[in-house]
């Protein structure tokens, strides 16, 4: 038997964090859960919900079942702004949402928490592991790593105009037809690792 816990804190915690970052995109926020075959889910929905309603009422908040979830992000993605769930479903609903993009290699990634003493901390990584198998061939996308410095500089460092940069340089990479192995399409120019890393570069500085 494996046990699915959670406490009222560590979901107002997780909430909490969810709609403040809703408060700096879109202000929605779409909870999901479980609830109609886990206990866990239940108690996730209803604190959620509870949390909303006193200190979050002017963020738009919708709940939906992990599984119609999944489906959703594949039939309309645009539908969502922030997604807050349990750590089981997030592992699964950012991997089905890194595919919208191509490639893991395109989705950067935050763990953001709070200490002991309520200050905030974080962890910025592209959302992949660290794939073995391609190392030292200077073939992997390095995109996401780049994302993930720029989602830094919004989220934790309050930077939003780098962020801003950053995120260009990178759409303007793409626009232009540069790509690496793992997103490479007919037509398209081939890179490197090195060589994608310096033409997000050279963006950045012009």
């Amino acid at each position: 038997i494996n046990t699915h816990t959670y406490t009222s804190s560590e979901i107002a915690r997780v909430a909490r964090i969810a709609f403040d970052l809703a408060k700096k995109r879109s202000n929605k926020v779409t909870s999901c859960e479980k609830s109609n075959v886990m206990e866990a889910g239940q108690l996730w929905k209803e604190e959620v919900q509870l949390l909303h309603d006193k200190e979050y009422n002017d963020v738009e908040l919708s709940h939906m079942l992990a599984d119609n979830c999944a489906m959703q992000l594949l039939r309309n993605p645009k539908q969502f702004d922030v997604i807050v769930t349990t750590n089981m479903f997030g592992d699964i609903l950012s991997d089905c949402a890194s595919m919208l993009t191509g490639s893991l290699g395109m989705l950067p990634s935050a763990s953001i928490g709070i200490d002991s003493k309520g200050q905030k901390k974080a962890m910025y990584e592209p959302v992949h592991g660290s794939a073995p198998d391609i190392a030292g061939q200077d073939v992997s996308n390095p995109l996401a790593m780049i994302l993930s410095v720029g989602m830094m500089f919004e989220y934790s460092l309050d930077k939003k105009v780098i962020a801003e940069k950053i995120n260009d340089a990178v759409r303007s990479v793409l626009e232009k037809g540069f790509r690496t192995k793992d997103i490479y399409s007919e037509n398209k120019i081939l890179l490197s690792t090195n060589e994608m890393g310096d033409k997000v570069l050279e963006e950045i500085k012009e």
